[in-house]
Parts: C-alpha cells; sequence; structure tokens
C-alpha cells in the first residue's frame, strides 16, 4: 500500500497547484475535474491495494476535504448563472427524481403544507404557501447541474433564502442549513454561504406555472450553484445549525459540497 502521509502530501501539493493555476479567473467544475480530478483519483486509488477501498477510507476522506478546499476558493458566491440565450428550455422534458416508490405527493390529510424554519435562530417561523408568495419574488431561467454530467434548463420562480433568513434571523454561530424534506425524509445540509448566495430559491414555481410534484411540490430548494442532489425537493424544514450533518446522498459517499 502507498504511505498515506505521502499521498496526503501529494493531494495537497496538486491541489494548491490547481488553484495558483487558476487564480483570479472563473473555473467551472467540469474544468476542475478535468484539470485535476483525474491525477486525486489515481493517488487515493494506489492506496487501495489489495484490501480493497476501506483501507484507503482515511485518503478518500483527505481527497474529500482538500477538494472542498479548493471548491471554496474558486466558486465564488458572487458568481451568477445564466442560461445562454439561445438555449432551449427543457420543457416537459426537465428529468424528475425522487427516492420514494412513487412521486411524494403532500397529504392533505395531515393539514395544509407548511415551510417551518428553525434551529439556531432568534424568531422561528412556519410559513403557508400564501405567505412565500406574499413575500418578493425572483423569477430566473437558469441551469440546473446533474452530478451525472446532464443540465438542463427552467424558469424557476421563489423567495431568496437569505429573505426567509432575514426574518429569522440566525444566531452568529449558525454556520450550516439543513433541508428536509417529505420525500422519505430526504435531507442535504449546505454551508451557510451557498445558502445565502442570491440564486438560491425557495422556489415554488416553474415555467410559469406551480412547481408540481413531479418537480417538488408545493416548494423545494433550487439554486445552480449547488449539483442537483443538494436541492433538496418537497420541503418541509430548514434548519439552521452549528455543524454540517450530512445527508440522504452525502452519506452515501457523494461529496457533501456539491458545488457547480
Amino acid at each position: 500500500m502507498a504511505d498515506a502521509r505521502d499521498l496526503e502530501r501529494r493531494i495537497a501539493a496538486l491541489t494548491e497547484r490547481i488553484a495558483g493555476t487558476h487564480a483570479g479567473r472563473a473555473l467551472d467544475r467540469r474544468r476542475f475535474l478535468l484539470a485535476g480530478g483525474g491525477t486525486i483519483g489515481a493517488a487515493f486509488l494506489a492506496a487501495c491495494g489489495s484490501r480493497g477501498p476501506k483501507s484507503a477510507q482515511r485518503i478518500l476522506n483527505y481527497a474529500e476535504r482538500k477538494n472542498e478546499t479548493v471548491e471554496r476558493a474558486l466558486f465564488r458566491h458572487t458568481s451568477m448563472d445564466v442560461a445562454g440565450k439561445h438555449a432551449r428550455d427543457a420543457g416537459d422534458a426537465f428529468p424528475s427524481y425522487f427516492i420514494a416508490p412513487s412521486v411524494p405527493v403532500w397529504d392533505a390529510a395531515s393539514g395544509p403544507w407548511t415551510l417551518e424554519v428553525s434551529g439556531m435562530v432568534a424568531a422561528p417561523m412556519r410559513f403557508s404557501l400564501a405567505d412565500l408568495q406574499r413575500m418578493p419574488s425572483v423569477t430566473q431561467r437558469i441551469n440546473h447541474y446533474c452530478v451525472e454530467g446532464w443540465q438542463a434548463i427552467a424558469s424557476w420562480t421563489g423567495v431568496r433564502l437569505r429573505d426567509v433568513a432575514a426574518l429569522v434571523r440566525p444566531a452568529p454561530g449558525a454556520r450550516y442549513v439543513d433541508f428536509q424534506s417529505f420525500d422519505d425524509d430526504y435531507h442535504e445540509s449546505w454551508d451557510l454561504e451557498s445558502a445565502m448566495h442570491p440564486q438560491t430559491l425557495v422556489a415554488y414555481g416553474m415555467d410559469g406555472a406551480f412547481l408540481g410534484a413531479a418537480h417538488g411540490g408545493p416548494a423545494r430548494i433550487h439554486s445552480p450553484i449547488k449539483l442537483g442532489y443538494k436541492n433538496t425537493k418537497y420541503l418541509t424544514k430548514i434548519v439552521f445549525l452549528p455543524a454540517r450533518n450530512g445527508g440522504y446522498w452525502s452519506d452515501q459517499g457523494y461529496e457533501w459540497y456539491g458545488g457547480t
């Protein structure tokens, strides 16, 4: 097996070299992966040897931490996604995905749908769909990026999450946000900086209509700065936290940060 400390040094040197090479200019996720992902992958795969990937868990965790460090440095939260003027909207072809056996639909027998916002906040609140609609709305035609490599364009309407946060007033120690769902308790947590990005929406509309069940209605989180699996659909709770708490796919080995 390759020496773990030597591999850590190689990965650290590689990520620093990638960051230095692209400092001062935009770098999207695909170019980052092409620039360094293969070499990093080769480094930690070398650690697996004949004992399988469990023996390389330390290296895998280390590589993910270094990858997140580079992503945070390169993918600035001031950047804005804009779909190409002549690019085609996905329309009815926009993929639908969920983890429940069938399309999740809010059970009206449980009462009207509401969104609970709580955790490390001064004023926990609960919002109805009508409450969200009364807030200043944003419509943005943007790209949606999937970890599988495809992307699709749609117009999303909703409330900026940072406007919701302004009402509940997160505590200074709140560094992360967990988005929870009625899709078999699906959830994913984000860093606070990404959650407060101006293109991160509590979305209740898609392509000029109310968000349907196939795409996460009554409301979902949507932002072009995170990969699709981080954009929790069928939203029920937003919880401000002092520490990250994983997520449905993140706990199964997908990258926690999940930036685009």
